[in-house]
């Protein structure tokens, strides 16, 4: 939980149906654990009008003491058991991503409460170290950053996710990394140094190649054609690199899959993934009121599609469906994905073989090593 208190901004009046501006989400919905809901009333003096004329909602850090540095999971439909998480929240605004419903459990909304209240776990490098350290450890490839960016703004200053590199280095600890942000390339000295010894891969994600779409998706992420270089660039330093177009949104982007792919895999790419639009929980509400604002006259054709790939529900949460939908669109989408990947060479038979190298793992003396031989002298 976060060690200081904030007012959610769920508990004050927003502007309705007009994106707050360099936001994502429209609204706050309440956090669903709640017992109680807010509505915004117009009291007869135009309080609602006024609104349009508020400033930029600003972004606020809060610092999150965690009890542990890696989340577990069993899903059999993610390539990974483990995961590692500096941020709770993201500042990039995505209104589809799939986190935004963890946000209830610190007891803010999923909606701009989710791009606005940022936590931060400023103990992880050490939590990381310590958990690293317990006997019987067995290393496995980590996800960096599977719930929220790792290198979302606030990283700049912060600096936890190269901190946690630096430990993973260390220990000669296999990660994976996905990212919107070219932000990565900061990092690029730990990641060569990882690459020669196999023990990173590093993933873009790409949602579309149109600058003013990514503005409208995901306000604050690094524009497109700054991720098409970011892969250039980690190709260029020969470490593994990969795009990711996700999600795919029946309507509005799934257009672009093959140009997508096509721009990665010229920049250096040699592997690729795609996944479909997921609405689960408070998700759903949100990405129906921005197709609204942004699209209104496509809007009910987004919505009809995002159906059919669901069978005729807004999500389907089953295991084995829920990244790809299913039906005519979705199966067509898989189909179109499948022959883009044949024929631009990604995902090839050897570099899908390698695996990341797990038996480097070895645990370093802790810095505290020759003051304790010294205690035993």
């Amino acid at each position: 939980m976060p060690d200081g208190h904030s007012v959610s901004l769920a508990s004050l009046p927003l502007r309705k149906g007009s994106p707050p501006k360099g936001r994502g989400a429209i609204s706050n919905p309440a956090v669903r654990f709640e017992s109680t809901a807010r509505e915004a009333f117009d009291d007869g003096w135009g309080s609602l009008a006024d609104l349009a004329d508020l400033p930029p909602l600003p972004t606020t850090l809060l610092r999150e003491k965690a009890r542990s540095a890696m989340a577990w999971n069993e899903s059999p439909d993610i390539g990974f058991d483990r995961s590692i998480n500096p941020y709770r929240g993201c500042e990039h605004g995505c209104v589809y991503c799939y986190a935004r419903p963890s946000h209830a459990y610190v007891g803010y909304s999923p909606g701009l409460d989710f791009e606005t209240k940022l936590l931060f776990k400023p103990e992880l490098p050490a939590l990381l170290e310590k958990e690293l350290r317990k006997p019987g450890y067995t290393a496995r490839p980590v996800a960096l950053g599977a719930n929220t960016d790792p290198y979302q703004p606030i990283e700049r200053t912060l600096l936890l996710t190269r901190q946690v590199l630096e430990v993973l280095e260390r220990f000669g600890h296999p990660v994976t990394i996905v990212t919107k942000s070219a932000g990565v390339l900061r990092d690029l000295d730990i990641l060569q140094r990882l690459a020669k010894r196999n023990l990173v891969h590093v993933c873009l994600s790409v949602t579309t190649l149109d600058a003013a779409l990514a503005r409208r998706m995901e306000p604050r992420a690094a524009a497109p054609a700054r991720r098409v270089e970011a892969i250039r660039q980690l190709a260029a330093a020969e470490i593994p690199a990969g795009v990711l177009a996700a999600p795919m949104i029946p309507g509005l982007n799934d257009a672009e899959l093959e140009r997508i792919l096509a721009a990665c895999a010229a920049a250096g790419a040699t592997r690729a993934g795609y996944v479909l639009l997921r609405l689960p929980l408070e998700i759903r509400e949100l990405f129906e009121e921005w197709a609204r604002a942004h699209f209104p006259e496509r809007a009910a054709r987004i919505l009809a599609l995002v159906r059919e790939t669901r069978g005729g529900a807004m999500n389907d949460s089953r295991f084995g469906v829920r990244q790809t939908g299913t039906g005519v669109y979705a199966d067509m989408l898989a189909n179109r994905f499948r022959m883009a990947v044949g024929r631009l060479g990604l995902n090839r038979s050897a570099v899908a073989a390698q695996r990341l190298d797990c038996s480097q793992f070895v645990p370093p003396p802790p810095a505290d090593a020759p003051a304790r031989q010294l205690e035993l002298l």
